[in-house]
């Protein structure tokens, strides 16, 4: 008997009359804000200007979700593709499945993207959302429980999450919520590279590679935990050894990057640092037109006077005939 255990909602989905609110969108929606707020925050205190985190991430975020999705339907074809199933559900999003490494490929992709529109280094940009990234897995884990999915072997341990649902070969029970040790993990691996940051200065993009490294080790016993259906290769499910892979190729990044290119950028939007003196160069073509202006009085001016002393002479002229005759 189970004397205390985490309970799974009832339902995933909240009716506001027709329009339905699902707790896995919720999750992923209050995800990505606290990674471009908080992202912001990083950016402008490396110098840059407020707002072109959330420019970039319109390019990153839609690409992220479409590369998620597409890696977690190509990596379990089977829930959509073979006999029985509907190849309509790949689609349906809301129901769960999005594949973080497809999703940090092509959101990278985005955010390159994005970057390239705005004159940015994308190192640096990586290494200011890096943590918000972090923090919105550790929120969107959370959609993973609305939707009873995504956990470990079964277990009596007090913080066990029951499964209540029958569907998708789901056996009620209580069971290791690998759920919420990733979320509680991607919350340490944001404290780490805020810390590390601080601490060592990291730039290049060695804090996103700090934090991929900290992810990929988290994420290899975390998935070596759930027994939801994967593939295998000699033994271990697929998504470890992509972990082990990422994993060696972040750290690789990390040494050879402070070899090459030691410290941290000192402009990350020259844009931003190049402000005064833009303005400086606006100000000096109205000084130049003043002066311009001025000339062209003192020019009228002596105009006027040649065309005053003409005139006199004229009338002098003038008169003076007058009297010949």
């Amino acid at each position: 008997m189970e004397l205390a255990y985490i309970p799974s909602p009832s339902s995933g989905v909240l009716y506001l009359g027709p329009v339905p609110l699902r707790g896995y969108a919720f999750c992923i929606i209050i995800g990505v804000f606290v990674a471009v707020w908080l992202g912001n925050k990083r950016w402008v205190a490396r110098g840059g200007r407020a707002g072109t985190v959330a420019d970039i991430a319109v390019w990153a975020v839609p690409f992220g979700l479409l590369g998620g999705r597409l890696y977690h339907v190509i990596t379990d074809y089977q829930l959509y593709f073979s006999e029985g199933r509907d190849w309509v559900d790949a689609f349906k999003i809301w129901e769960g499945g999005l594949g973080i490494w497809g999703a940090i490929a092509f959101g990278a992709l985005g955010a390159w993207i994005g970057c390239r529109r705005r004159g940015v280094p994308l190192p640096a940009y990586a290494d200011a959302v890096a943590p918000g990234i972090a923090f919105a897995q550790a929120i969107g884990r959370w959609g993973n429980w609305f939707n009873q999915e995504l956990y470990g072997r079964s277990t009596d341990v007090p913080w066990a999450v029951e499964i209540t649902s029958s569907g998708d070969g789901r056996v009620p029970g209580t069971y290791h919520p690998t759920f919420l040790y990733e979320s509680l993990w991607c919350v340490g691996v944001a404290l780490l590279v805020i810390w590390a940051d601080r601490r060592f200065k990291l730039g290049h993009g060695r804090a996103f590679a700090l934090y991929v490294a900290a992810y990929c080790a988290g994420r290899f016993w975390i998935e070596y935990m759930r027994v939801d259906e994967a593939h295998h290769i000699l033994g271990l499910r697929l998504n470890n050894w992509t972990s082990i892979l990422v994993f060696l190729l972040a750290v690789l990044y990390i040494v050879v990057s402070a070899r090459k290119r030691p410290g941290r950028e000192d402009v990350v939007e020259p844009v931003a640092s190049g402000g005064e003196g833009e303005a400086g160069e606006a100000e000096a073509p109205s000084a130049k037109e003043g002066s311009s202006d001025a000339e062209v009085g003192s020019d009228a001016e002596e105009a006027s006077e040649s065309e005053g002393a003409s005139d006199s002479e004229g009338a002098k002229d003038g008169a003076g005939s007058g009297k010949k005759s």
